[in-house]
């Protein structure tokens, strides 16, 4: 197991900065994910920490030693990519071992090590075979036994499942989440796929442009996001986005956005004067918001709009509905009894809305956590 530290790490490539000013730490056993679109960096990172790639700028550490020029094969880490890279003339029991063979590892020990990555990977009765004569998730198993037969302190994984259909990725996910929890070996794991993400990371940094905007539990994020991009980001479908204006009702700040008033509570109320702010905009995610006859008791918040799509998911259903011109996902009943056209009410709780600024997207509630975090700090500093 390894602790891994990123200091102040930038990547160029001539004019274009891929990563910029990475600070961040993997602590010893961790299951870190690092997730985001395409382009925004995280592949470049995990190739810096695998020396495939040099910093710019910045130092990379792995428990107390600098190995920011560092070869790979100096690291004690193994890498599985998105290609399989498995060798078709070789059986499986070749293809996990050849990695221990060009390095002149004894056979005795390493025929016993082969077997136990085998059997740990349900591989050990299919040692016999040849790569062509196995499945997609088969042969994601024996790259991840090449891996993992290397007994590295660092596990890293580039988009591992892309070229798995969804059934076997929603397989590996909990095998490779079960064999990491298992071995407790420090693990860095890069996809574009926010499920996976927040199925399987102890902790996941969300990237955009080559930076890291937030990197929290999945709760936290899905609860507490920093930013509208990371609120949009993560969860599945989608949070909603509206624009808001602040209004008064009964000497108490609200909020006016499709067409209704939504009281504000404390904080948020608090951080609208902080910020002295008139406009907002007002993000809910579709699984807060409820068929009225179906809501439960605490979503006291009403809007009317007209159904324009339906989706039904087997155990939901989404439901896009038009309101005030602007387009409402919600969350229904399993095949709920609903028509294109149709007139509905809705409700959701004031309670589960989240305020973003509008000309930075960031969370109005962000200083107030800060601020938290600073006086606790001086709490415990002065205890």
């Amino acid at each position: 197991m390894a602790h891994v530290k990123f200091q102040r790490v930038s990547k160029l490539f001539g004019s274009v900065t891929a990563v910029l000013d990475l600070n961040f730490d993997v602590g010893d056993g961790e299951f870190l994910v690092l997730v985001g679109p395409s382009g925004c960096g995280k592949t470049t990172t995990l190739r810096m920490l695998a020396g495939l790639e040099t910093p710019t700028y910045g130092n990379i550490w792995i428990d107390d030693r600098d190995v920011t020029l560092l070869p790979p094969g100096r690291r004690d880490i193994a890498m599985v990519f998105q290609s399989y890279a498995l060798y078709p003339h070789m059986s499986v029991y070749k293809n996990l071992a050849f990695g221990p063979e060009v390095r002149r590892e004894p056979r005795r020990e390493l025929a016993g090590r082969v077997q136990k990555v085998a059997e740990t990977l349900g591989l050990d009765g299919l040692l016999d075979r040849r790569p062509s004569a196995l499945s997609g998730g088969q042969r994601q198993r024996i790259a991840l036994g090449r891996a993992l037969i290397r007994q590295p302190r660092l596990f890293l994984l580039d988009e591992p499942l892309s070229n798995l259909d969804a059934a076997l990725r929603s397989q590996m996910r909990v095998e490779i989440s079960d064999l990491q929890r298992r071995l407790g070996v420090t693990t860095v794991y890069v996809t574009h796929d926010q499920i996976e993400a927040m199925t399987m990371g102890h902790r996941i940094a969300v990237f955009a442009q080559g930076q890291i905007l937030q990197l929290d539990s999945p709760e936290v994020l899905y609860q507490r996001p920093k930013s509208r991009t990371v609120a949009t980001f993560i969860g599945s479908p989608q949070m909603n986005i509206f624009p808001g204006e602040i209004a008064t009702s009964n000497s108490w700040p609200t909020i006016e956005c499709l067409e209704t008033l939504i009281p504000l509570n404390q904080k948020h109320a608090r951080e609208l004067k902080r910020n002295n702010s008139h406009t907002v905009e007002v993000g809910i995610r579709p699984q807060h918001i409820h068929w009225l006859r179906d809501a439960p008791s605490r979503c006291t918040q009403r809007v009317h709009g007209t159904i324009e799509s339906i989706e039904p998911t087997g155990a939901e259903t989404f439901v896009i509905v038009e309101i005030a011109g602007r387009r409402l996902n919600t969350r229904f009943p399993s095949f709920a009894s609903v028509s294109l056209g149709d007139s509905v009410e809705l409700a959701f709780d004031a309670e589960d809305i989240h305020l973003f600024e509008p000309s930075s997207g960031m969370s109005l509630l962000e200083g107030e956590e800060e601020e938290r975090r600073g006086d606790l700090r001086v709490v415990q500093s002065a205890g």
